[in-house]
């Protein structure tokens, strides 16, 4: 019997290395390459996906999607992952969030036909919607107004065109994750624990913010439910956040409880947070400083990211973690993030 593989492209980041334990964890595939412009970083994430990467059962071949893919595996595909994408917010000039994203789905879709591999999961993103207050799912228009969010959309339209060229044997599946959180994630979501945990945090009139967010073990435990259980002839495209999804305050009162820890947390109106954080990001650059005071995530911070995951409540999906639980499976994971 010849071994199953899985290739994930953008395997190196954060939600590929996790993703890739998933297969291996649950015996869905023997091997994972993995494609990407970055070498595997092991220490990142588990000692378990470290384990699999010594063993050689993730074998790293640096790739770049924004080019035609010259890619060898030993053996038949089982699934393609697409997670190779540019999508820090700020970080990037316009153009490469298209080039980049766009390409890529290209690329990685002919090179799905080439290899004759007829299972994909993509992850696009729930910037597509725009930001909004009110309530958005999947029924939802998408009205982009980022680089990113529009490249996005455009990447989603690439790969339903893969899936159209033959409706019954190929299956597609394109989540939209709202924040993803977990070990080795060193995002957003790490910034708010540290910062808590470290009496630097605030609010900034946005306790009851609602920021649409997804554990990355959940992440994966769902994209493969939908491939394996719903995808067949129609494509499925999915919200991917808790039900409902978190208020900033929640969060926070979280990481209080798994930290077992008190904190009073100061409240600043944004009419004062946002002139100043022009102001430091102006110094910082002039003194060629990286910090995380930034006018765009101050905004972004004060949005609401609304969306729903109707979807998977309306096929029954039962959920594996609540957000404390994620929490605590994040810190034995990775204690060092909760320090």
């Amino acid at each position: 019997m010849s071994a199953k593989l899985a290739v994930v492209f953008g395997g190196s980041g954060f939600i590929g290395s996790h993703f890739s334990q998933y297969l291996l964890d649950n015996k869905i595939v023997d091997t994972v390459y993995v494609g990407d412009l970055v070498p595997l970083d092991s220490l990142r994430t588990t000692s378990a996906y470290a384990n699999y990467v010594s063993k050689g059962r993730v074998k790293y071949f640096n790739t770049d999607v924004r080019r035609a893919i010259d890619l060898k595996v030993d053996g038949a595909v089982t699934v393609i992952a697409n997670f190779a994408a540019i999508h820090r917010e700020p970080g990037h000039e316009n153009h490469e969030y298209f080039t980049t994203n766009i390409l890529g789905a290209e690329n990685v879709c002919a090179w799905a036909e080439q290899v004759k591999c007829e299972s994909i999961i993509f992850t696009s993103s729930i910037a597509p919607y725009g930001p909004s207050e009110s309530e958005v799912d999947e029924s939802s228009m998408p009205v982009p107004v980022s680089a990113y969010g529009a490249s996005k959309l455009v990447a989603e339209k690439i790969h339903l065109g893969w899936k159209q060229k033959d409706t019954h044997n190929r299956k597609l599946v394109i989540v939209r994750p709202g924040v993803v959180f977990g070990a080795g994630e060193m995002g957003n979501v790490t910034r708010l624990i540290k910062a808590t945990i470290n009496r630097y945090f605030l609010y900034m009139g946005n306790k009851k913010t609602r920021k649409a967010g997804v554990y990355v073990k959940e992440l994966c435990h769902a994209m493969w439910w939908v491939l394996s259980v719903k995808a067949n002839d129609k494509p499925v495209l999915f919200n991917m956040t808790m039900n409902p999804g978190p208020t900033i305050e929640e969060y926070v009162k979280a990481v209080c409880q798994v930290k077992s820890i008190t904190r009073f947390i100061p409240s600043a109106p944004l009419s004062l947070l946002y002139p100043a954080a022009f102001i430091f990001d102006g110094i910082a650059r002039l003194l060629n400083i990286k910090q995380p005071i930034s006018p765009v995530r101050i905004k972004k911070l004060s949005k609401s990211n609304n969306i729903l995951p109707t979807y998977l409540v309306s096929n029954e999906y039962e959920y594996k973690y609540s957000l404390v639980t994620a929490f605590e499976d994040w810190k034995k994971d990775k204690p060092a993030e909760w320090k």
